[in-house]
């Protein structure tokens, strides 16, 4: 590959990005925006964006998929696998909640019918099942507790976290976390 090609390559990926980037500021305000809103937004003509989405529907979806590879990138920086269970958690939450806040439109869509978002979901959703058992395995969680109710509690209290927008990820990471593991109670039981 020739320097030029290698410029040419990187300025078009500058050029989506850019768009992707914009879509997402402008959807989220008005999801009935048209391409030349995306396009003003994004500094660019109208014809660029169509040049490189074919239609709306194929700029959403590119979005989703662009949001869907952050939202794994996020939970690999976390190290799901290696790091200390509570460590990876808080990583883990505060990662995603960027994405999450960052991409909120593309990220509400992620459950499409495309098949390598699916798979990447079903991964992202695998990885956090084995976070959460070694999380339980080393104490950080209680071993009475079934996984896959606090994992489902886990995502409530992760959406609720996204809908603060201007919210600092880290601070709500560790509103979530904290709710997760001690909950909003004294320790006083139902009997």
């Amino acid at each position: 590959m020739t320097e030029t090609t290698r410029a040419l390559r990187s300025d078009a990926e500058r050029t989506v990005r850019t768009i992707l980037e914009a879509a997402e500021r402008v959807l989220s305000r008005n999801p009935a925006a048209s391409m030349e809103q995306i396009a003003e937004a994004a500094g660019v003509a109208r014809t660029t964006v169509h040049r490189r989405f074919a239609s709306r529907e194929a700029l959403v979806a590119a979005m989703t998929a662009w949001a869907t590879r952050r939202f794994a990138e996020a939970i690999d920086a976390a190290r799901p696998d290696t790091a200390p269970p509570l460590v990876a958690l808080y990583q883990a939450t505060a990662n995603v909640l960027r994405v999450k806040i960052d991409w909120g439109f593309a990220m509400s869509r992620a459950l499409s019918d495309d098949p390598e978002v699916a798979r990447v979901h079903a991964d992202v959703e695998e990885r956090c099942e084995r976070l959460f058992l070694r999380a339980q395995e080393a104490g950080v969680m209680r071993a009475d507790v079934d996984p896959l109710w606090a994992r489902r509690v886990y995502y409530a209290l992760c959406h609720e976290a996204c809908q603060e927008r201007d919210g600092d990820p880290e601070i709500l990471a560790a509103r979530v976390v904290d709710t997760l593991l001690r909950g909003v109670g004294t320790g006083a039981g139902l009997a």
